[in-house]
């Protein structure tokens, strides 16, 4: 089937058929005062500040929104394709978290990421970490920071559930430098091609970290949670944190009139079928296969009992295998081995989530001749049962999206609406398993060339 006519073929292009990411890979190959990334509802959107300026050639062919070809970039990253395409390549995979108390409850799964952000700072092998911070530049947004200090890493500890335009920084990075970033899954992709490329401020990027994701909110849900709380609309948000307290925590949000907003996190995500971030609809990464180390919840009945907080720690690298290995001779984090099928269990609804629902959506709307990226994979088995369940589910998030959906959502109390959607949703995720889990523990992603590469391009 041919690429639909309104196929995206600049930047310009990605950004007015909504497909943009917000990641700022673009601005990276512009000047620093040429460029901007431009806080929305929505999401970053990137903007060129000069009005006699274009794009460059070179940022649509590295530009998510768009896809990428990932079967090539596994190839040339790895040198291979995945034995198991679950959770991508890994060297080693443990359960984990970090032994300071404070990180691991600063963190939002046991504090990990934090640790080994410290641990490369202070024993000098970045001279800075790149991490998203929530509050910058107000309280209800989020923003790239670099810290150079390992005191002030818990600015950007914890999960941000809103997009952040990590790769934005680039521009702003010294090349004689060396650097570690956190970055979401599209976003590490992005920047390895950048890498490949010979990009400078890709290639001062020398550790690279990433969380599990799977969907993310848009800025405007912060608001429309409020509003569902009874909270005053000249009532100033002064701070929020998304998993505050004892994992797996809970969403805080204090006003400038002195109240406090408070869900739990398996409650407040029933803003994800109305405010879902569109481009966490899109993707096929789950496990953010193209960092260093991936760091998730360790969703497992056995953990979740102590509370306190654990990670599935998977490392892609043997140089990034040594670094944890030193950290646990050296008494800073707690590592103990699980075999892959459990860490993949653990994790099953989301992977499939987005190996084999993410193609589905995005070839639901090739076939309908609306624009969408195209990653260059096909995931293999789908069956007729998994391809009806994603019909509900995008119907769903078409739904809830509306806005009569949404008036309603603000007007059932939140007191009632979280554990409503927490019972459907683990209602949901019953019924559903069967086909959802049916092939997964051998599923395969086939290359092919995607539908960008042989299309006409300007």
């Amino acid at each position: 089937m041919a690429w639909p006519i309104s196929s995206p073929r600049t930047i310009a292009e990605v950004i007015q058929q909504n497909l943009c990411i917000g990641c700022g890979a673009c601005l990276s190959f512009l000047l620093p005062q040429k460029g901007r990334m431009r806080l929305t509802d929505h999401g970053p959107i990137p903007e060129l500040l000069d009005s006699s300026l274009q794009w460059p050639r070179a940022a649509w062919e590295d530009c998510p929104g768009k896809g990428l070809d990932l079967g090539e970039l596994y190839l040339r990253h790895y040198g291979r394709l995945p034995g198991d395409w679950r959770l991508g390549m890994v060297d080693r995979m443990w359960v984990g978290y970090a032994k300071d108390p404070l990180i691991r409850r600063q963190g939002a799964s046991g504090g990990l990421t934090t640790a080994v952000l410290a641990h490369l700072l202070s024993s000098q092998q970045v001279d800075a970490v790149i991490g998203a911070r929530q509050g910058k530049p107000g309280p209800e947004s989020a923003d790239w920071n670099i810290v150079t200090d390992p005191s002030e890493l818990g600015s950007i500890a914890g999960s941000v559930y809103i997009p952040v335009a990590m790769l934005a920084a680039l521009p702003h990075l010294d090349p004689k430098k060396r650097y570690a970033m956190t970055c979401l899954p599209e976003q590490a992709s992005t920047l390895r091609a950048l890498q490949l490329r010979g990009h400078s401020g890709a290639r001062a990027v020398t550790h690279l970290v990433g969380p599990y994701t799977g969907t993310s909110l848009l800025p405007a849900a912060i608001r429309a949670l409020l509003r569902s709380s009874g909270v005053a609309k000249e009532d100033a948000v002064v701070s929020l944190r998304w998993r505050e307290g004892e994992w797996p925590g809970y969403l805080e949000i204090r006003m400038a009139s002195g109240k406090v907003v408070r869900s739990p996190k398996v409650y407040y995500n029933f803003l994800i079928p109305f405010y879902v971030w569109p481009p966490s609809l899109r993707g096929l990464d789950f496990a953010n296969e193209f960092t260093d180390l991936s760091v998730g919840d360790a969703w497992s009945p056995q953990f979740e009992q102590k509370g306190q907080g654990f990670s599935v720690v998977l490392s892609r690298q043997p140089s990034m295998t040594a670094i944890l290995k030193d950290m646990q001779a050296s008494g800073k984090i707690h590592l103990e081995p699980i075999d892959p099928s459990e860490a993949a269990n653990m994790h099953g609804h989301m992977i499939d989530f987005k190996k084999r629902g993410g193609f589905l959506r995005n070839e639901l709307c090739h076939r309908l001749g609306l624009p969408a990226p195209d990653w260059g994979l096909i995931p293999y088995p789908i069956g007729p049962a998994r391809f009806l369940i994603e019909l509900v589910v995008s119907a769903l998030f078409y739904l809830g999206g509306t806005r009569p959906a949404r008036w309603c959502l603000e007007r059932i109390p939140k007191s009632l609406l979280g554990p409503l959607f927490n019972h459907l949703r683990l209602a949901w995720k019953a019924l559903s398993k069967p086909a959802k889990r049916r092939g997964l523990r051998n599923l395969t992603m086939t290359p092919y060339r995607p539908r960008w590469k042989s299309s006409a391009t300007t």
